[in-house]
Order: structure tokens, then C-alpha cells, then sequence
């Protein structure tokens, strides 16, 4: 009797209906985090029976538009303009409130990136209605309610908190890069591509980009293919030039725990877990860590996980495809020379710029990936 009290004191949002994803790009290129999104957002969308929509904005981005129908859109706005060729809070955020305006989607997620809290934050001001930021797990209630269960780690990270959005619509979340599964890309698939206008000229934005420099020396995990991590079996910072070795061989990227972090060996862009960054390369390298709750969720959703530490108990195995117990200032050397060596043979440079040919880890059976954590004494 209460939980019908509840829906009947709920406004009537009867008029908005859909799930849309607010795709990200950078000089034509998306961010892998629309994807992920697109993939979740087709689960919350069946439930609901609705469909689901992507809005793609930019200039000469149509190739944009015809990729999230691969990824799984069933419908697809387009907004292209020079206004539009890079990222302004102001000309963006007028196309979003004029299409929610229009096509009333119950529900808008944006990528946790730097664009997509500013682009989301500015939209929830102005329409109004919440916003839960940073969210790692989304679901829906069924209808009638049909609410948007947003969750994300609260109380320093003791917790998880599912926040609703009861009283406003849509329902509006940003949601970690690497948390979420993008569907397989199929280009079978076609649906209707809608072609919005900007209204918004460039005298009217206050603000310009001048020139976009690109930083550099930075790392992206959320992004990489393999990944390098340690933790406080390392001992100390120093470790961490052993580990980039074996990155840069496998053109990877060094990551860390949090106690690693916290140490202050390495700096917290590498961090990987619930206060860092969610990834899902497809090789991760755990070395050193012990394997606590905090670095696992972070990491869990990697193709294929190798262990490597003293512990044979310690509760990274269970989350191992691959185990090596023992030394890893042996261990590890050992592998970076091995993997050089197979560089030479195939013929790949040293220090490549994209990921390793598959060839390189042709020995990791993959109908192993689903198998329990194995140890090698």
C-alpha cells in the first residue's frame, strides 16, 4: 500500500520515454566510453520496451552517427556545425536542452569524462532535474515506476548508493569509462539517422578555442589493451621503471594499487580501482598485489588476468586466469626478456605505439580466459 501511495504522488511523465546516450568525440574519434554506454544502455532500454536513442554532435562527424547504430542505437540525432568542431559548454549544452526538450528521453547518460560532467552538470542546472555522477552500476525499475536506479561507491568508498530521481525527468547519470560492456560492433544494422540544427552562432559563445594542445607524457587506462600494475609487494617506487619495461615491450601501460598510490610510489593517474579507474584491457598484470575488494572492481572485467606474487594465498588468484607464485624481481624480468625476444622474432619494434599483434600472446590459450587461477611454483 505505501510503495502505490509512492506512484501515485509521482508526477505524470507519461510524455517522456527512451533511454539516450550522449556521445563524446574529440576531433572526429569517440570515446570508448559511448560504446560501453550504448551497451548498457540497450539492456535498461529493453526493459522499459522503449528505444534506444544517441545524440552525436560535432563537425564532419556523420561517420559518428552511423557507428553508434553499430553500436546498438535505434535511433540517432545528428548535430554538425563548425560551432560544434570542439568542445564549449554553451553551444553544446543548447543543442542537448533543445532535443530532450523535444524528443522527452526518460533517461540520459553521459561518459564521467572532464566533457561529460561539465556537458551533463550544465544541462541538470538548466532544465532542471538530478544527476547522479559517477556511477558504476545502472538498472531500472519495471513499470510502472519506471525509475532509473543510479548507484556509485559513497561513505569513502565503505558503500554503494543507489540514487533515484524521483520528482524530474529525465533521469540523468554520468558513468565511469571501463565499467560497462560495449555490444560486439555489427554493421549489419541500420536504423533512421535525424538531422537536428544548431541555433547558436558564434557570436553568441562567449568563450573560444584558441589552439588545443595535446598533454603529454600521459596515460589513459581506461583506454589501454594491457595493462602493467603493481602493488606493495613492489616495495618502493623504483620497481615501477621494472614494470614500465615490460609495459612498454607489450605496448602497454603501467597501472597501481591503491596502497602503492597512497605510498606515494607512483602517482594516482595510474591507480587502478574503485578510487581510481575502472578498466577492462584485454591483459592485466597484477604484480605485487595482494588483491583486496577495492583494486578488484576495478579490474575485474580484463580478458585475461596474470598474477604474479609470494602469497599462493593470496586472493588476487581467484580472480587469475594465469598464476605465478614466486619472486617477481625474478619473475617479471624474466617475462620482459621473453616478450623482447618474441618482439624480435615477429619483427616489431622495441617500443611500439599501438597494442601488440595477437601473435605475441598466441601461447595464452583463450578457452582458458573462463578457468580458475593456476600457480606455477
Amino acid at each position: 500500500m505505501a510503495r502505490q501511495e509512492q506512484l501515485d504522488d509521482m508526477p505524470d511523465w507519461s510524455a517522456y520515454r527512451g533511454v539516450m546516450i550522449v556521445v563524446e568525440q574529440r576531433a572526429g574519434e569517440a570515446k570508448k566510453v559511448s560504446w560501453q554506454l550504448l551497451g548498457e544502455g540497450k539492456k535498461l532500454a529493453a526493459k522499459l520496451e522503449v528505444p534506444l536513442m544517441a545524440l552525436v554532435m560535432g563537425d564532419k562527424v556523420e561517420h559518428l552517427a552511423q557507428e553508434a547504430i553499430y553500436y546498438g542505437a535505434d535511433q540517432v540525432y545528428l548535430c554538425e556545425a563548425e560551432e560544434l568542431r570542439d568542445y564549449r559548454t554553451r553551444p553544446y549544452s543548447r543543442v542537448c536542452l533543445k532535443l530532450i526538450h523535444d524528443a522527452k528521453p526518460e533517461i540520459v547518460l553521459f561518459g564521467a569524462t572532464a566533457t561529460g560532467r561539465d556537458l551533463a552538470g550544465a544541462i541538470a542546472t538548466h532544465l532542471p532535474t538530478g544527476l547522479t555522477a559517477d556511477t558504476t552500476e545502472l538498472d531500472v525499475e519495471l513499470p510502472p515506476s519506471r525509475l532509473l536506479l543510479a548507484s556509485r561507491p559513497a561513505f569513502s568508498e565503505k558503500m554503494m548508493a543507489t540514487i533515484l530521481c524521483k520528482q524530474y525527468r529525465p533521469q540523468m547519470a554520468t558513468a565511469r569509462a571501463g565499467v560497462f560492456q560495449a555490444l560486439p560492433r555489427d554493421v549489419t544494422r541500420t536504423a533512421e539517422i535525424i538531422r537536428i540544427e544548431n541555433t547558436m552562432h558564434e557570436d553568441e559563445i562567449a568563450a573560444q578555442v584558441i589552439d588545443f594542445i595535446q598533454e603529454t607524457g600521459s596515460i589513459h587506462l581506461e583506454e589501454a589493451e594491457v595493462i602493467v600494475a603493481g602493488g606493495r609487494g613492489l616495495g618502493g617506487a623504483e620497481p615501477f621503471a621494472m614494470l614500465k619495461e615490460l609495459a612498454d615491450a607489450l605496448g602497454g601501460v603501467v597501472g597501481a594499487s591503491r596502497a602503492a598510490v597512497d605510498a606515494g610510489w607512483i602517482k594516482h593517474e595510474h591507480q587502478v580501482g574503485q578510487t581510481g579507474f575502472t578498466v577492462r584491457p584485454k591483459l592485466y598484470f597484477a604484480i605485487g598485489i595482494s588483491g583486496a575488494v577495492q583494486h578488484t572492481v576495478g579490474m575485474s572485467g580484463s580478458d585475461i588476468v596474470v598474477a604474479i606474487n609470494k602469497d599462493d594465498k593470496a586472493p588476487i588468484f581467484q580472480f587469475a586466469h594465469y598464476g605465478v607464485v614466486g619472486d617477481l624481481f625474478r619473475i617479471v624480468p624474466a617475462i620482459t626478456a621473453e616478450v623482447k625476444k618474441r618482439r624480435g622474432i615477429f619483427g616489431i619494434d622495441a617500443k611500439p605505439e599501438q597494442p601488440p599483434k595477437p601473435s605475441i600472446l598466441d601461447d595464452v590459450d583463450q578457452s582458458h580466459q573462463e578457468t580458475a587461477a593456476g600457480t606455477v611454483q
